[in-house]
């Protein structure tokens, strides 16, 4: 459980230094073309900023949808209940047996239920925020390993479900029309107008290796779409896009150089990236110096906890 909490205490160190370096910079308004988890959009609400976020998987837009795009909605103890209600009963068939990939019987059916019960939510807000708390529980299973999985109580995720709905973040109303998509990012900032500051996160270069963190989101995006048909249509979909496969250096910066300068019209860009010896800070502030001029350049070290640099490069028009 050490790297769990390493890993939680990195997240909250990440928040901290994106809201360190925002907090240097004038906007109203703010465009995450891949917000991935909501907790910066989610937090910048709390300064009055307008949040349009958008991210081309679909577990990603839900979380925008929940936490982001909602302002006011809850979940009552009503609605939880009747998202759990009968979980752990098994039916004719699973409508996505997919999840036998990844849990064993007994859990496959809990999230195969918990995922038809939040589609009969009556609010699609709240049945984004049910699909948030069933990520969550996922993620719960996902942090036992095989020397530790004998800890876990049976049966045990309905009442998981309910101690992550009591310490769920309340939603933020910051009297804005805070908006949520689902589309590449390249189309997302060709059509944003009237926003002032482009926050692109840089996926790390995803290449042959799988990870822990590609099979909790790859799971996440297979219970989401309830099954794993889409795969090879979304892949042939996407083409070469920042947020696919990458072999070479040159393809990640070529496909960063394009975004950019289909973000030109955009005033200010804040451009975040790891620092993990794919590409060098050199290289990424060099791609981002050939479309605007450099303003400031801001790096924060987590080796300790991530084995990573982070690094923040801004620039206006």
């Amino acid at each position: 459980m050490q790297t769990q909490n390493a890993l939680s205490a990195g997240s909250i160190g990440w928040l901290g230094f994106e809201l360190n370096v925002l907090r240097r910079l004038k906007f109203r308004s703010i465009a995450l073309p891949l917000v991935g988890e909501p907790q910066l959009g989610h937090y910048l609400k709390r300064w009055e900023v307008r949040v349009s976020a958008n991210d081309p998987s679909q577990w990603a837009w839900t979380k925008s949808q929940a936490f982001i795009e909602n302002n006011c909605e809850l979940l009552s103890e009503e609605d939880v209940e009747a998202v759990v209600d009968d979980a752990y009963v098994p039916q004719n068939y699973f409508r996505n047996p997919s999840l036998l990939t990844w849990f064993n019987e007994t859990d496959a059916w809990w999230f195969d239920n918990v995922r038809a019960n939040a589609d009969r939510m009556n609010s699609p807000y709240k049945r984004a925020l049910a699909l948030a708390l069933g990520m969550a529980v996922g993620d719960y299973v996902f942090s036992f390993n095989v020397d530790t999985r004998d800890l876990r109580q049976p049966l045990s995720l309905s009442n998981v479900f309910r101690r992550l709905w009591h310490t769920l973040s309340p939603p933020v109303n910051n009297l804005r029309q805070n908006v949520s998509s689902n589309r590449s990012a390249k189309a997302f900032v060709a059509e944003t107008r009237d926003t002032e500051l482009m926050f692109l996160r840089l996926p790390r270069p995803t290449r042959s290796s799988d990870t822990r963190n590609a099979r909790v989101v790859t799971w996440r995006e297979e219970w989401i779409r309830q099954g794993r048909g889409f795969w090879r249509e979304l892949a042939r979909d996407r083409g070469a896009k920042l947020d696919t496969y990458v072999e070479t250096k040159e393809q990640y910066l070529g496909l960063i150089d394009d975004l950019l300068h289909t973000s030109a019209h955009l005033p200010l860009w804040a451009l975040e990236a790891v620092s993990d010896g794919f590409v060098t800070t050199d290289e990424l502030v060099e791609c981002v110096s050939n479309t605007r001029k450099i303003d400031a350049i801001y790096t924060k070290d987590f080796s300790e906890l991530l084995g990573i640099q982070a690094v923040i490069i801004t620039a206006a028009a």
